[in-house]
């Protein structure tokens, strides 16, 4: 088989250290709760080695290279249908998954938001994540209120799920190396089924919230609820990231009282 070249428009940097893949793998820890798992942008299979070890798992891989794709067919001609060669993040998961599972990856960087975005989206079904991201990100997700870092993707999966920052991994265990340090995190699905507010207007006041990060929030949810109807609820004077996610969905819950 010849070896699948690193594409820059797809942002692949293929992992080479065994051992950190293992390690990657071994962050699965909610096995109990589900028995498949969705590996997205396998590469050339590092991570899939050690999956297609595990007899408790059941193995799907999906990767949008053609290249990556039909290296991938000749390794594990096993796999059949459980081999998919399409995009993440138009994939209709329900359509694959009939029960709960898992998400593992060296994900691209490129598209990184918007895995974890698709991740939220089906947090129904996805009850455990294991990811590698650009460290940043990775720390992003799993800042606490009060800090530069936290943000709308910290309020958002922090509502829905346990984050747990794993381990850094240095460039020089990808080919090709990235220019900046990676971060691995875990997902862990929490036992929220839905928040005790309106989620739509949740997410919208988080968004609108952080899209206007210095302001206070008096000013940055003008958009959401006019400021002729805010009264003086201590929250707007403060800025989106002084609030924790309880204290958002408890500003979501006064917004919708004021809309009324």
């Amino acid at each position: 088989m010849s070896l699948v070249r690193a594409k820059k428009h797809l942002g692949q940097h293929f992992l080479t250290d065994k051992k950190i893949a293992a390690k990657i793998v071994n962050g699965l820890v909610h096995t109990d709760q589900y028995r498949q798992v969705l590996e997205v942008g396998p590469g050339m299979g590092i991570l899939s080695d050690i999956l297609l070890e595990r007899e408790d798992l059941e193995t799907f891989l999906i990767d949008i290279d053609v290249e990556s794709y039909h290296f991938l067919q000749e390794k594990y001609p096993q796999l059949g249908s459980r081999l998919i060669n399409g995009d993440f993040l138009a994939l209709d998961l329900s359509s694959i998954f009939k029960e709960k599972y898992a998400i593992i990856g060296n994900f691209p960087y490129n598209i990184s938001s918007q895995i974890l975005f698709k991740i939220l989206e089906n947090r129904g079904q996805v009850v455990e994540m294991v990811g590698m991201f650009q460290k940043e990100v990775a720390e992003r997700c799993a800042s606490k209120s009060g800090t530069k870092d936290y943000g709308i993707l910290s309020v958002l999966i922090q509502a829905y799920y346990d984050i747990e920052y794993l381990f850094t991994v240095k460039p020089g265990t990808f080919n090709p190396p990235p220019k900046v340090n990676s971060g691995v995190i875990r997902l862990s699905r929490n036992q929220v089924e839905s928040l005790p507010c309106d989620e739509k207007l949740f997410w919208r006041t988080v968004k609108a919230g952080f899209n206007q990060r210095r302001k206070t929030l008096r000013n940055a949810l003008s958009g959401v609820v006019p400021k002729d109807k805010m009264d003086d609820h201590i929250f707007f004077d403060k800025r989106a990231e002084q609030l924790s996610v309880e204290q958002f969905i408890e500003l979501t819950q006064h917004l919708a009282h004021l809309s009324l």
